[in-house]
């Protein structure tokens, strides 16, 4: 527990010293000389400095508006921290109404000849990009960025949507030397506050008054025929409170990748601001979602979700043609399922709400996921199923912790059968029933029913997907190996085969497998149910590789699994800081038989080994029989859960490295 104790560790700092430390374009030859960041030497870049304001302007006929500003000055100390000099910011727009991105200034510093030399950003530096239906993205990329180089900018986001306030980082990829993040919301809007990941921050409170002024005219006649009218001048206000949230940090400690982890946004130290209600002067409080209940229940009653649920005259007939072949309900699961999956085609549009509307997407056979896995639970309805929309978040979204309508990008379909819900997502041309594509298995869903409520769902899989691998291999006294394989892939590793390498032609398949394995020489290749679903994907070929033993004097060295051993431990942190996450439970066996080279014998073999993770978390296998010509081997590594907590970790860590171990190690042939 030492090291969390040391992150958690970071100051709080007076927010008035960092105001007058870092005022824009205040760059010290001292920080152009840096080489690297002092608590972090492994740092590619810093952020020394990012000040955050969001706050509230009244605009007459029009409300509120959210106004951020940002501020940020950051240090590049190596060609791998390029990167960040290319900053983007992603706006939102619905109906004409959008975000507005301004008063963008900035400015690379570089010490040259010891002088410091200023690049300005010009306006073709800076780019607009669309990015999905509701979503334009501004970018700009800062100006001769050498290694050394600070970058400072400044920029406005002005947006119409007071009732929301995104997600505030605070902690990056790379570390922030001094930061300081302010919000200032009206009295009228009541937010919810959430904070995620392990640094223990906690806001420095205060208030202010603030003023609204109505400025009013009167007209008045002195009657109709004379046509004369005077104007006359008056104005109102409106005093309020303003509530004030400060985060002021120093040394906040970069956020750090680690092997087999979900979403690393999930562990990112952040504060969500979420709408519980709004209530302005003279009105009544207008209440949003604070509960899983409400949120889900709002969801459902949008005309784009449930509302689209009510249809199902535009498939009817063609329901009817699809249920002919149907005995049992698992039947029709199946073929409705077949049905949507071929008939319709995703156009890449994520999200909870349809896009064309499920009958517009069922005429185009074309649509969003929302459209299209609506229309397989209006189906499986329509044919007597008991069959809800589940809503998700996917892998990339992140996992919605708390209660938010915010958190759910995705939504799938479930049906109940003999007590248990089938999971499907009709989106993917390789999913199957209760095999959802990889980036929906994330931790939970929502399933939502007619009536509006909700439970929660587990999204991942139990069953494990296994690949099992067949080899038989001809050993020369030289050290080179030939042979054939045969290798099997089940559930979710023939999913993912057929969702990486079906567009591929084979001969650039076998190009990438040849690379991937060293230089393996492959001929005779051969696979089956490439678009078979429900089958396990099956790959023969033949193949030849040089060099796979040492040959010493009059005794040959070999790892029996030659170009399938795993050399190394994937996890080596002696304290890791986030759960292990494999994305489902899955294992590898591997049947090997060496015919050995004629005049050697076997004088070394490696020692069997059965053991086990704790809990049956998992397992490995490995056992070698030494026959009269030739050694067999069985090896077979398991894992039983897709998701390893922190305190598991240890095993796991001492698991793999004694995999490591036993594969690596030699078996001994020795000239008769």
């Amino acid at each position: 527990m030492k090291h969390k104790t040391t992150i958690l560790l970071f100051i709080l700092v007076n927010v008035s010293i960092i105001a007058q430390d870092y005022k824009f374009g205040k760059i010290s030859k001292e920080e152009l000389k840096e080489k690297s960041y002092v608590k972090d030497s492994s740092a590619t870049a810093a952020v020394l400095y990012r000040d955050v304001n969001i706050s509230y302007n009244y605009v007459k006929d029009n409300g509120f508006q959210v106004i951020k500003e940002v501020h940020e000055r950051v240090k590049i100390y190596d060609k791998a921290g390029f990167k960040y000099a290319t900053i983007s910011e992603n706006l939102y727009n619905e109906n004409a109404t959008s975000e507005r991105f301004s008063s963008l200034k900035a400015v690379t510093y570089n010490l040259v000849e010891n002088d410091i030399v200023k690049s300005k950003l010009k306006s073709s530096d800076t780019f607009t990009e669309e990015v999905s239906k509701f979503y334009t993205q501004e970018k700009f990329t800062m100006p001769d960025v050498r290694e050394g180089s600070i970058i400072e900018y400044k920029y406005k986001i002005t947006s119409p949507y007071s009732y929301t306030i995104d997600e505030i980082e605070l902690q990056y990829d790379i570390p922030i030397k001094m930061q300081e993040i302010k919000l200032a919301i009206p009295e009228y809007y009541s937010f919810k506050t959430n904070m995620k990941g392990y640094l223990n921050v906690v806001p420095k409170n205060s208030s202010r008054n603030g003023k609204i002024t109505f400025n009013n005219v009167e007209r008045s006649s002195d009657g109709a025929l004379r046509g004369n009218s005077q104007s006359r001048y008056s104005n109102s206000s409106i005093n309020f409170q303003t509530n004030i949230s400060t985060y002021a940090m120093q040394d906040v400690p970069a956020l750090k990748e680690e092997p087999f982890i979900n979403n690393i946004d999930n562990y990112r130290s952040s504060v969500n601001y979420e709408i519980q209600y709004v209530k302005f002067p003279n009105s009544p409080i207008k209440s949003y979602s604070t509960t899983w209940e409400a949120v889900s229940k709002a969801i459902y009653d949008s005309d784009k979700f449930g509302g689209q649920l009510k249809y199902s005259k535009y498939f009817k007939e063609d329901l009817k043609a699809i249920l002919e072949k149907a005995v049992t309900p698992k039947d029709k699961i199946a073929l409705v399922f077949s049905y949507v999956q071929n008939r319709m085609n995703w156009n890449s549009y994520r999200g909870k709400y349809t896009d064309e509307g499920v009958k517009d997407a069922y005429k185009k056979k074309s649509g969003s996921v929302a459209d299209i896995n609506l229309i397989l639970v209006a189906m499986l309805r329509e044919a007597g199923l008991e069959a809800n929309p589940v809503l998700v978040s996917t892998r990339d979204n992140g996992v919605p912790l708390f209660p938010t309508r915010k958190g759910f990008n995705y939504v799938i379909a479930a049906a109940e059968l003999d007590g248990q819900n089938i999971l499907m997502d009709a989106c993917n041309k390789f999913s199957e029933p209760d095999l959802l594509p990889t980036d929906a298995l994330n931790w939970f869903g929502r399933i939502v029913r007619k009536d509006g409520s909700s439970t929660s769902i587990s999204l991942m899989p139990e069953n494990l997907s296994r690949k099992d691998t067949f080899l038989s291999i001809d050993l020369d006294e030289n050290g080179n190996i030939s042979g054939k394989q045969r290798e099997r892939h089940y559930a979710y590793n023939a999913f993912l085969f057929r969702n990486r390498y079906n567009s591929f032609n084979d001969e650039d398949y076998l190009e990438k497998k040849e690379n991937d394995n060293n230089g393996l020489e492959i001929s005779n290749y051969k696979v089956a149910n490439k678009s078979v679903l429900g089958k396990p994907i099956i790959e023969n070929f033949d193949f030849s590789l040089e060099n796979q033993a040492d040959v010493i004097g009059d005794k040959i060295y070999l790892s029996p699994l030659f170009f399938h051993t795993d050399e190394v431990n994937p996890f080596k942190q002696e304290d890791r800081k986030h759960p292990v996450d494999f994305v489902f439970p899955w294992s590898e066996k591997y049947y090997v038989t060496i015919k050995i080279p004629e005049g050697y014998k076997a004088t070394y073999i490696p020692e069997d080994i059965n053991m086990s993770l704790p809990n049956n978390m998992g397992g490995f296998k490995y056992k070698i029989t030494n026959l009269a010509n030739n050694l067999q081997l069985l090896a077979e590594v398991k894992i039983n859960q897709s998701i390893f907590s922190l305190t598991e970790y240890p095993a796991l860590k001492e698991f793999f490295k004694n995999v490591v171990e036993k594969e690596t190690e030699q078996i001994v042939l020795s000239k008769i």
